[in-house]
């Protein structure tokens, strides 16, 4: 009897037994074709070149006996691999939860192709990998810009003070490059600091990453919520008034609050930002657009303290509908589609960072199908 054909596709560098585990359940399904990125793709998209080479993936790939076969992509960036999947013609497209996408989604309905989506799970008696557990440098945390994004910058809050809401976030996932979570800024704190965020005074330690990221006649300058959003455990409030430091912050470390963001905060997988992407182009702004973004920042600061769900969403929405009114590059008919697909879902939604691009996070009560969950770094937590 003929099996069906299953398709997937990734970069499967530092192969273990997630991996491998991942292509047994796909295994299950028909014959498992794997289709990994070129090592020039990767570095497109995440920044580095793998650390296994495209032909030795390749090869040991074709070694494990879930595979049928492996293919290295022709094509570039996130849909590398449509020469492939046209030419394979599956009839199931697996992706796991973090690599699920809507443009995949889409793709598969539109050639009628079954789509699926796996939870990591791994095989009885086996511990959970990833290859982020893998890299020492994973230790280092992301940061998720909550509310108030573009206030840590003076054009900005110069002509309105105001607050920006940043909580640290542990690298329970490989995040892309380029998603809006400080990984820029994260890839300045490895060269410094290799494996782990160093033992100190963490606002002393984000001014020295902040200079580092900033030195003498760069021209643009990377707002220093992104230093503080790494190094700062817990939930943040960093308060700006005319400057690239703020002159004030609040740090929130209590329990309930922070187990109270992880329920109820849920991110759907986006295409990372292109290299030529320039949210800056065709700004409008205003004392009256700085004036909202800073309020809809307090409303959601204060929701976020009285754990009321229903308020943080709508102001979680409102500090986002305020950061497009100022920039609307950060929305294009791309995001809205997903927007569209799942606004009826929760109760607000905003994009991971202010720049645009990488992950669209839903506020809900709800757990939110092809979504995945975020952890909190907690203090004393390197």
């Amino acid at each position: 009897m003929n099996r069906k054909k299953v398709f997937v596709s990734g970069c499967f560098d530092l192969l273990h037994s997630g991996h491998v585990a991942f292509l047994e359940n796909a295994n299950q399904f028909g014959d498992v074709y794997v289709c990994i990125g070129s090592d020039n793709t990767i570095k497109e998209i995440k920044g580095r070149y793998p650390v296994i080479s495209q032909k030795e993936r390749k090869y040991i790939l074709e070694s494990i006996k879930f595979v049928k076969e492996c293919r290295i992509n022709k094509g570039k960036g996130s849909i590398d691999f449509m020469e492939e999947l046209i030419d394979i013609s599956p009839n199931i497209f697996i992706v796991n939860e973090d690599g699920n996408s809507s443009t995949k989604l889409e793709l598969c309905n539109d050639m009628g192709i079954e789509y699926k989506i796996f939870k990591r799970t791994p095989s009885v008696g086996i511990p959970k990998r990833t290859t982020t557990d893998l890299r020492l440098q994973t230790t280092i945390p992301f940061r998720i810009d909550l509310a108030g994004g573009w206030l840590d910058q003076p054009y900005i809050n110069q002509l309105n003070p105001g607050s920006v809401l940043t909580i640290s976030i542990e690298p329970t996932i490989e995040f892309n490059n380029r998603s809006g979570m400080a990984s820029s800024t994260r890839n300045k704190a490895i060269e410094l600091w290799n494996s782990q965020l160093p033992v100190g005074n963490p606002i002393q330690l984000a001014k020295i990453l902040f200079r580092y990221e900033n030195p003498p006649g760069k021209k643009e300058i990377s707002g220093s919520q992104d230093a503080l959003g790494i190094l700062l455990p817990g939930v943040n409030k960093l308060f700006y008034n005319n400057g690239y430091w703020p002159k004030n912050i609040d740090s929130i470390n209590d329990e309930s609050i922070l187990l109270f963001l992880e329920k109820h905060l849920f991110l759907i997988s986006l295409e990372s930002r292109k290299n030529d992407y320039n949210v800056l182009d065709n700004t409008r702004i205003s004392k009256e657009g700085a004036s909202q973004l800073a309020k809809a920042s307090d409303e959601t600061w204060k929701a976020i303290m009285n754990k009321d769900v229903e308020s943080f969403g709508k102001a979680f929405l409102n500090s986002f509908k305020s950061q497009i009114n100022i920039f609307p590059n950060m929305v294009d008919d791309g995001l809205k589609k997903t927007i569209n697909e799942y606004k009826d879902q929760c109760l607000g939604y905003k994009l991971s960072g202010a720049g645009g691009g990488g992950y669209l996070i839903l506020v809900s009560v709800k757990p939110i199908v092809n979504s995945f969950k975020i952890k909190i770094r907690r203090k004393n937590s390197f």
